[in-house]
């Protein structure tokens, strides 16, 4: 159980993460729905290692894009890295 309140503040804290990044104009469109279908994955039922692996799938797709500002691409790294870190 205790796990599992770490990770569910682990996914909120990379919700917010991604909200931001889905709220900037610089950040190409291609990118906010890659972004949206993760935050998509982080919300639906079943185990967190599931709902992890499905997002981190969809974020590294784009982690390399070449229209990506470079902070936005820190911040992707940044989700990247807290997806990681969560494990069942």
């Amino acid at each position: 159980m205790k796990d599992d309140k770490k990770h569910d503040e682990t996914i909120t804290q990379i919700k917010q993460q991604i909200e931001m990044l889905l709220n900037d104009n610089s950040v190409p469109r291609n990118v906010k729905n890659a972004l949206d279908e993760a935050r998509k994955a982080l919300s639906e039922e079943g185990s967190y290692s599931v709902r992890s692996s499905a997002a981190t799938y969809k974020i590294d797709e784009i982690s390399n894009d070449i229209n990506l500002p470079p902070y936005a691409r820190t911040v992707i790294w940044n989700i990247l890295s807290l997806l990681e870190s969560i494990k069942d």
